[in-house]
């Protein structure tokens, strides 16, 4: 947890992606980490409606009511999970990099999608070797080398247990028909050049809510508060107020 902001103000608290927590210089109240993420336990059962049980437990422990939200990646699906099933915790909400539901409705896509994704850690490849191999890629090299350095640490040390468990729970996400149903006002965030949520996506979810604008950070990608943090901050505590 960090701790941040005046009091009197609505705590601010974010959820990571998978790769773990890797905020950079970019402060919040409470930077809540996945279970099995940052040396916390596995719940019995990963789900995301079970997530959101985890965060409304966290506030509760932290004494926070009432919160703005920010998710990124998966952490903006567990955002949106959380935001329909605690609608009165939620002031703003902040969705970045993300998407309404886990991509292609064949049942194959997703058992590929796993394949790839978990083939290197059956095969003997440690977190290390995997963040090196994944993360490198994701992250343009405006962003430097102490954030890439911090990327690569918080996804080597995220166990392999965690890991799977959070790569296999992605693929049960779909909240494209209750997009309608978040209430808070909501920011879309996206990264120009993010493949994974493009701006053209995060558009679509933005239509589809009763609150909600999208902003797009020029040349950003799927890591853009990283490559761009001054902008993202920008774009996030203006929205905040």
């Amino acid at each position: 947890m960090t701790k941040a902001g005046d009091a009197g103000q609505t705590p601010l608290v974010t959820v990571h992606g998978i790769g773990g927590a890797c905020w950079g210089g970019f402060r919040a109240d409470m930077h809540w980490q996945l279970p099995g993420y940052g040396g916390t336990p596995l719940l019995p059962q990963t789900s995301f409606a079970n997530w959101a049980v985890a965060l409304a437990a966290a506030l509760d422990a932290g004494g926070m009511a009432r919160v703005d939200l920010l998710g990124h990646s998966i952490g903006g699906m567990v955002a949106q999970e959380f935001a329909l099933a605690f609608p009165q915790r939620v002031r703003r909400l902040v969705l970045y990099a993300t998407t309404p539901a886990f991509g292609g409705k064949d049942p194959a896509f997703a058992e590929q999608f796993l394949a790839d994704r978990l083939a290197p850690l059956q095969s003997g490849v440690s977190m290390l070797q995997l963040a090196q191999q994944s993360m490198t890629s994701m992250l343009s090299p405006r962003a430097g080398m102490a954030a890439m350095a911090e990327v690569i640490n918080a996804m080597a040390g995220t166990p392999a247990a965690a890991y799977r468990a959070t790569v296999t729970c992605l693929t049960t996400f779909n909240r494209m028909a209750d997009l309608g149903g978040i209430a808070a006002p909501t920011l879309l965030l996206a990264g120009e050049r993010d493949p994974l949520a493009p701006p053209r996506t995060m558009q679509r979810m933005a239509d589809a809510m009763p609150d909600a604008r999208l902003v797009t950070l020029p040349a950003a990608g799927h890591l853009g508060h990283l490559e761009y943090p001054k902008e993202f901050a920008a774009a996030v505590h203006g929205f905040l107020g």
